[in-house]
């Protein structure tokens, strides 16, 4: 063990007895990243978070019978709350330094462990988002939805504009460290579905199979069709179209950063679903396998993404992209093989670049790949200087970025443009 990870854990012991525990956990997961230390993280995301891209220190060599003190999981309902807090530092369960590497990188910390830290103000938790002003005949629902491969609850928005026979449905997956409500006031696609007749679903991920809330979009058992989360996200979506009368090609989906790479999952998985797909800040389907290669893809040090076989399947799925030039968290380049994931080959299929500016004054530039027809396929807004951030959201929500291009109604114009 090395003198600076050795340092790195006095510091994160003097913390946790000081029932310090969010800077504790910081330091721990500094140390274990190989960064220096420092007061500020450069990551928004505390859950999945990459190591820098560029002049990383060398990792620390492990010693597998080194152990490291965490909280007790379960202190004493009946005590008060200063004895309590006193028996969860004093209490000591011991592991392995070994185990709790595997246990941070598997993203399987126990309930209760480091359990305070849940809307402890830390970078990147989700807001308690306000009440949603809404107009006067529309509905914000609060449902739920169970199949073998499990149970998530969702919330619906439909609109005042189209309470009987909506326009289409655009399933939205929030990010890690957020919620439907968070997501919704964050985005403003409800606004934008009451202005164009649409319902909006927003699945909840639980943190019971994500402790940060976070789709799993890197693990295998949850990229393939008919199990895991894809199969709950696609029942919420049939559920959806049937009660509505809707069909594939009114129906799309879309999501921020892991939200964004579930998007795209669910896009390759269920094509016959989806007619487009909306990916802001997210990653291709196939980038990773498990948690250290999501590492490695977030960072743009992955490799080419699984081929799409959704035009084997006769199904074409429109996909519009959103993307920070200066995203710290989900490398641009990861853009870059979505559009190429989705861009069909063939002759006369053409590529036009348009530079534009925003109202708010960022500028961005547009490439548009289009079929024969001229019908947009692909899509893809590179906003400059942007970060890990749904640009043109309203800071009410987490992760906005109220100065660029609007992303929700870019994306629903596109959606509704390539209606049969």
């Amino acid at each position: 063990m090395n003198e600076d990870f050795a340092t790195a854990m006095r510091r994160a012991v003097r913390s946790t007895r000081a029932l310090n525990l969010a800077e504790a956990t910081r330091v721990i997961q500094d140390a274990l990243a190989g960064r220096p230390a420092s007061d500020t993280r450069t990551s928004t995301h505390p859950e999945i978070t990459p190591p820098p891209p560029v002049q990383r220190s060398t990792p620390f060599p492990l010693d597998p019978d080194a152990e490291i003190i965490e909280p007790s999981a379960k202190p004493e309902a009946e005590e008060p709350a200063q004895e309590v807090a006193h028996r969860t530092v004093s209490r000591r369960l011991r592991k392995s330094l070994g185990e709790t590497v595997r246990i941070l990188r598997e993203n399987r910390l126990a309930p209760g462990v480091f359990g305070s830290l849940h809307g402890a103000g830390l970078p990147g938790t989700a807001k308690h988002a306000r009440q949603p002003i809404m107009p006067e005949g529309a509905q914000f629902l609060a449902r739920a939805f169970t199949c073998p491969a499990g149970s998530r609850s969702y919330r619906l928005y439909v609109p005042a504009s189209a309470t009987d026979r909506p326009r289409g449905l655009v399933i939205m997956l929030h990010g890690c460290k957020q919620d439907p409500e968070d997501f919704a006031a964050g985005t403003g696609m409800n606004a934008v579905a009451e202005t164009h007749g649409l319902v909006i679903a927003y699945p909840r991920q639980s943190g019971a199979d994500n402790a940060s809330s976070c789709w799993n979009w890197f693990r295998p058992a949850d990229q393939m069709r008919d199990a895991g989360e894809p199969s709950i996200i696609a029942g919420i979506t049939r559920e959806i179209m049937s009660e509505f009368g809707l069909d594939r090609s009114r129906v799309f989906v879309a999501g921020l950063s892991a939200g964004g790479a579930m998007a795209a999952v669910m896009g390759e998985t269920y094509p016959d679903l989806y007619s487009a797909a909306g990916i802001h800040s997210g990653l291709a389907y196939g980038s990773a396998n498990d948690v250290m290669s999501a590492f490695s893809a977030m960072r743009g040090d992955g490799g080419l993404a699984s081929s799409p076989k959704r035009l084997a399947n006769r199904h074409r799925l429109r996909t519009i992209v959103f993307q920070g030039s200066a995203d710290r968290t989900v490398h641009p380049s990861n853009a870059d093989r979505i559009v190429a994931a989705a861009t069909p080959t063939g002759a006369g299929w053409t590529v036009r670049k348009e530079p534009g500016r925003s109202a708010s004054g960022r500028t961005y530039a547009r490439t548009i790949v289009a079929d024969p027809a001229r019908r947009p396929a692909v899509e893809y807004w590179l906003v400059d200087g942007a970060g890990h951030a749904w640009s043109g959201g309203h800071p009410s929500g987490t992760y906005t970025d109220p100065y660029g291009p609007d992303a929700s109604s870019q994306m629903v114009r596109f959606f509704l443009d390539g209606q049969d």
